[in-house]
């Protein structure tokens, strides 16, 4: 439901905030006050485009905030969720549009405080408001909404829901039988040819080990054996000279020792010498661990031919493997277990494939049957919809004017999530005259009746919480207008209406009443936008039943219009 909107520096509205509460609310104005602003407004907020003559002349940008509350908006919290967009608490909270039009023509929109696109802005606006008026932005126009209209008129959730959770089914096994014929099949012969040159690369790369690790350990062994000679005189010269040379130069433990003799003798004359000891203390020892693993090192070290070619030749092998399936050697184990696996889904592919064609022909069945029991349901609701709309346009002044929701089969060969027909809303708006599409009606105002006509009948059974009017009530008058007005009045009843009105017998019906007015500000004109209390209300009926000259007569009827409204 619409709680807020705020409005600054839009066409001739310098600045206005109006708060929204539920039922019907009615705006009126003299002509050219700028009551449309606030469906223009509203209109904008839901995506529409929009140019920068829309900015107050004088300002550098148009600024609109609107705050819908979420409690009866349980498809908007479900996209919101989606985009991750759904605010701390939202689960009864708030949510937020604004957006901002400048004077050099750019734009932007944020929906909870988030940069986002047009196409979010009007994607989550269809959730939460619905503008039916000369307007395009009209969710009955489009045929999707319509079918949901008419399924949330007939009550069909739980059929609707059987026949999408069918599609889903036949759906996930046409993708798996895709999936393995693109695999397996796409070739005659390929089945058998591809098995048996997997069955060739597997016997090739199973007589090799091919673990990364002993990859790296052969790698590690080859380097050994190739540098063996070098790697022996090192530890031999190292050793030689950790354990002395043998003529003037002592081994290095001995100098170690030596060395914190000397030092020991005068230690006592500067304290800090204790810490150098102590430090060559623990040299000494590093150089005695140091030898004995250089011993050990030139112990492991041997010049072994044989076993050097040995390596050669079956890193070579490898490295030829390697190339041959253009991978890196340590990822060869990888791609033989992916080969493996090919193989084995070869041979269990054409099993599968023959199940799945049964259980695709036994899901196709499930999901015509679950359609075709929608389909039923749905005839007779539109059959009921129709009757009562034609019954509504008439009562509003079309006289002879007829309403069809008509059903459009579906080919039922694919799994269709929506069912096997579509629906497409029909008028007539005069008698003798053949229906057409809804979204082809020429007159805005016929277009405005007909929309009010399908909510009253469907009374407000889709799950946009907010509806807006703006001038449904062109071209007519009198009794026809009182009838718009109580029809208003019990749409209201079920959902958050708001109409924009130039008639008194639609403006008496409303439970909140908003009146536009213009006055020139320091030589430019400026709308504002005031609630009227009850006194208030009977001064604008009054104004609208009069014109310029208001009279008690026209006060009385205010008053009388205002006491049968409801």
């Amino acid at each position: 439901m619409l709680t807020r909107l705020a409005i600054r520096d839009f066409a001739v509205v310098a600045s206005s905030e109006l708060e929204f509460g539920p039922g019907l609310t009615v705006i009126s104005g003299e002509t050219g006050a700028g009551k449309s602003l606030l469906v223009d407004a509203l209109g904008f907020l839901s995506g529409q485009r929009a140019d920068s003559g829309m900015v107050r002349h004088g300002s550098e940008r148009a600024e609109l905030h609107a705050e819908f509350d979420l409690c009866d908006a349980p498809a908007a919290r479900e996209w919101l969720r989606e985009q991750d967009m759904l605010e701390e608490g939202g689960e009864a909270g708030l949510c937020m549009l604004r957006r901002t039009l400048r004077a050099d023509g750019g734009s932007r929109a944020w929906i909870n405080g988030r940069p986002a696109p047009l196409s979010q802005l009007a994607a989550l606006s269809a959730h939460l408001v619905e503008i039916h008026g000369q307007h395009e932005h009209q969710a009955l126009l489009s045929r999707p909404s319509q079918l949901a209209l008419l399924d949330a008129f007939g009550g069909h959730e739980a059929a609707l829901a059987r026949v999408q959770a069918a599609a889903r089914h036949w759906s996930g096994l046409l993708r798996e039988r895709e999936a393995l014929s693109n695999a397996y099949l796409s070739k005659p012969g390929d089945v058998s040819e591809r098995s048996d040159w997997l069955r060739h690369q597997l016997d090739e790369l199973e007589r090799e080990t091919l673990a990364p690790e002993a990859i790296a350990e052969l790698n590690a062994a080859h380097r050994r054996h190739a540098h063996a000679a070098g790697l022996i005189a090192a530890c031999e010269s190292a050793l030689a000279r950790l354990g002395g040379d043998g003529e003037e130069l002592p081994a290095l433990p001995q100098q170690l020792q030596q060395l914190r003799g000397d030092l020991a003798r005068v230690q006592e004359h500067e304290p800090r010498l204790a810490e150098v000891d102590a430090m060559l203390e623990a040299a000494a020892i590093q150089v005695d661990e140091a030898a004995a693993l250089l011993d050990r090192v030139r112990a492991d070290l041997d010049l072994d031919p044989a076993r050097f070619e040995e390596l050669e030749a079956t890193l070579s092998r490898l490295h030829d493997l390697a190339r041959k399936h253009r991978v890196a050697p340590d990822a060869l184990a990888a791609h033989r277990d992916a080969l493996a696996l090919e193989l084995e889904g070869l041979r269990n592919a054409g099993a599968r494939l023959q199940a799945l064609d049964g259980e695709i022909e036994a899901a196709a069945g499930d999901w015509r049957q679950a359609a075709q029991a929608l389909g039923r349901a749905r005839a007779a609701a539109a059959k009921t919809l129709s009757a009562s709309t034609t019954a509504l346009i008439d009562e509003l002044g079309m006289g002879g004017g007829r309403f069809e929701a008509a059903l459009e089969p579906q080919p039922q060969d694919r799994p269709d999530p929506q069912g096997a027909e579509r629906v497409e809303f029909l008028v007539s708006a005069n008698a003798g005259q053949p229906p057409r599409a809804l979204r082809k009606v020429a007159s805005g105002g016929e277009l405005s009746r007909i929309s009010l006509a399908i909510e009253v009948a469907a009374l407000g059974s889709d799950a946009v919480p907010t509806m807006v009017f703006d001038e449904v009530d062109s071209g007519i008058g009198g009794a026809v207008a009182e009838i718009v007005g109580q029809k208003l009045r019990a749409l209201g009843d079920r959902r958050q209406a708001l109409c924009v009105t130039h008639l008194p017998q639609v403006a008496a019906q409303g439970h909140t009443h908003y009146r536009v007015s213009k006055a020139p500000v320091e030589g430019m004109t400026q709308s504002a936008v005031e609630v009227l209390d009850p006194e208030g209300r009977v001064a604008e009926l009054a104004r609208m039943l009069g014109g310029v000259k208001v009279t008690e007569q026209a006060r009385a009827a205010a008053v009388q219009l205002l006491d049968g409204a409801g």
